[in-house]
């Protein structure tokens, strides 16, 4: 199936997204509005972005000095037409309050319709993060901040990054040392810092498709004795714009309170923040990765040192904050890695049904003057397809059930929005890990079946897969969601997240037991789940945090097969009900193939963590 057909599929057949425009929030929309929406975004990710995703890959970014010394970077005219594609789309403020300018569409709607970006051209759709950081500022924000910094990233005008890493600490936040120190100078901005310190990283960091860019930046502020306090707990967040703004009422008088009228924003000076290199990456290569140093001076502003930055929320709660951010980003990496995976599928069905290569086994095979079979006659190169099929429909299918949950949390009951929250804080570590390991492990199916040509920058199969190894480190490596989910998911409010999942996959089970061609499937799902939760426990009865943890991510591989098997499960009840014979048999093909080859896996790997198997933590180093 097509993506779009496979979309339809999940939202309505599936999902019911239609039931959504019976809530309040969603009442001015329908079936027609959700697919226009789908409709825009297929087409402009056919016309600006697919037919470039080769052409961003070889002319990287680079940097020219400009009259001043300083660098500016360049990119491809059609990144910039790409962008401003998007933006005019209304797609960077989809799911936003009409009266700001919104859309107020589903999240469930946005997840898929930005899905024809990340197929067409990861490199060039790099508009997750103005999202990501505009939605931070509408929670943790002031009024003002909100009206002046996430109003123009979701109108287009300006872009968003987040600036977490530093060269010193790659993933460990507890040692970032960018220091941020109070100014006394009042701004109707917010409680106004210096900051000082160097970022790495930093997808968009610098360019020139925007007017501005705001940067959210991590940072400590030094305490009476101007050291910075160790750990996670001194970290605080700011918004540090590259041209500093300038508000001011468009009536004479003071600005207007929240509610009472749009204040005039212009541009002023530039912000002491400066590029300092790009980082020229694997996959990507389309999307500006960049090192930010903050306050070296090349910018003084007021003749002053330091980026001037805006606190964002209370002093001390920066990761708080951030993580809003974060967790959106995850859900999105995963579905770049299942978008990825699905381009390399259709990429090499298309060539194992046009090349021609080889003779059927048996008898026939052994007469070369036979003519050759069609590859997808091939009974391996069939399991290579369906292990891709498998792999990236259904973790488009978790991504999507994510994506309602998030729906959910924000429009459902309390009840049924506190159980959404629980179920999005164990899902989210699975939603990016599992597509991102997994789909890359499709991307490299889609380069066997082409043989020696996938290889080759004839075929784009082999840019499929240098982009999607990145995810695999994107927001977080699998070694910390890992430990995220075992270490702290599972058991957060005494489990209750996990046992709320359980629930619902067993719900999944008693519906497919009803059903005769589904029956061995639930019952294999039924022990998998069972072995899942008794290892959960068994990895924690030492109380030994080193002895649970040491096989983390074993444990999120099985339960993340544990999860696409219910997530396929649950397809597969919806496909018996679907009018279209080739979507059923497709649909059950890619069920049977992972509940045959995929979910038996799951027992080698918790066999390890149900014995807190200490052979890779304990083995000394010089035995490396």
């Amino acid at each position: 199936m097509s993506l779009r057909v496979t979309l339809d599929f999940l939202l309505y057949d599936w999902l019911h997204a239609e039931r959504l425009t019976q809530r309040a929030r969603f009442a001015d929309h329908s079936r027609d509005t959700f697919d226009a929406v789908l409709d825009t975004c297929e087409r402009i990710a056919r016309e600006k972005y697919a037919p470039f995703n080769r052409l961003i890959d070889t002319e990287e970014p680079r940097t020219e000095t400009t009259a001043d010394g300083s660098l500016r970077v360049v990119l491809p005219q059609a990144t910039h037409a790409a962008r401003a594609a998007y933006a005019e789309s209304g797609m960077l403020a989809a799911a936003q309050d009409a009266e700001h300018g919104g859309m107020q569409l589903p999240y469930l709607i946005e997840a898929a319709a930005n899905a024809f970006f990340g197929k067409a051209s990861i490199g060039i759709g790099a508009n997750l993060l103005t999202v990501g950081n505009a939605n931070l500022l509408m929670v943790h924000g002031t009024p003002l901040q909100q009206q002046v910094f996430a109003a123009n990233e979701f109108n287009g005008r300006w872009a968003g990054t987040m600036c977490l890493s530093e060269p010193q600490a790659g993933s460990s936040l507890s040692d970032v040392a960018t220091r941020a120190v109070p100014e006394d100078a009042r701004d109707p901005l917010g409680a106004r810092y210096r900051l000082t310190g160097n970022k790495m990283w930093i997808s968009s960091g610098e360019h020139e498709m925007t007017e501005n860019i705001v940067h959210l930046v991590l940072a400590k502020i030094p305490g009476a004795d101007g050291r910075l306090v160790p750990g996670v707990k001194g970290i605080s967040l700011f918004i540090v714009p590259k041209f500093l703004v300038e508000v001011a009422s468009p009536h004479p008088g003071p600005l207007p309170q929240a509610g009472e009228g749009e204040v005039r924003v212009t541009l002023g000076p530039r912000n002491d923040v400066a590029l300092a290199g790009l980082n020229h990456k694997l996959g990507w290569r389309g999307t500006v990765n960049t090192l930010l140093n903050f306050g070296e001076g090349r910018f003084p502003v007021d003749g002053q040192p330091g980026a001037v930055g805006y606190l964002v929320g209370q002093p001390g709660e920066g990761l708080k904050c951030m993580f809003h951010m974060m967790n959106e980003a995850r859900i999105a990496i995963g579905m770049a890695a299942a978008m990825l995976g699905l381009a390399g599928y259709e990429a090499s069905l298309d060539y194992a049904r046009t090349r021609a290569q080889g003779r059927p086994v048996g008898s026939a095979g052994k007469d070369a003057s036979q003519p050759p079979v069609r590859l997808i006659e091939h009974a391996d190169i069939r399991r290579m397809l369906l292990a891709q099929k498998a792999t990236c429909e259904g973790a488009l299918a978790l991504l999507l059930y994510c994506a309602r949950l998030v729906d959910e949390q924000h429009t459902g009951t309390p009840e049924a929005a506190d159980e959404a929250r629980l179920l999005l804080e164990v899902l989210t570590p699975i939603a990016k890990s599992w597509p991102s390991e997994n789909a890359l492990e499709a991307n490299s199916l889609a380069i066997q079946i082409h043989g020696g040509y996938g290889y080759t920058r004839d075929f784009p199969v082999e840019q499929y897969w240098r982009d999607n190894r990145l995810n695999m480190i994107h927001e977080g490596t699998h070694g910390i969601q890992a430990m995220d989910l075992l270490g702290r998911k599972v058991r957060m409010e005494s489990g209750r997240g996990l046992q709320l999942l359980a629930a619902r996959v067993q719900a999944t089970i008693g519906k497919a037991q009803a059903h005769d061609v589904l029956h061995h499937d639930a019952a294999a799902l039924a022990t998998a789940l069972e072995r899942i939760g008794q290892v959960t426990h068994a990895a924690w009865a030492g109380g030994d945090a080193s002895e649970a943890l040491a096989n983390a991510v074993p444990y999120m591989q099985a339960f993340g097969h544990g999860v696409i098997a219910w997530m396929w499960l649950e397809l597969a009840l919806a496909a018996i009900a679907t009018k279209s014979e080739a979507a059923r048999a497709g649909l059950m093909g890619a069920k049977t193939y992972f509940y045959h080859y995929e979910l038996p896996k799951i027992d080698a790997w918790l066999r390890v963590v149900e014995s807190r198997d200490m052979t890779c933590a304990q083995l000394p180093e010089e035995s490396f």
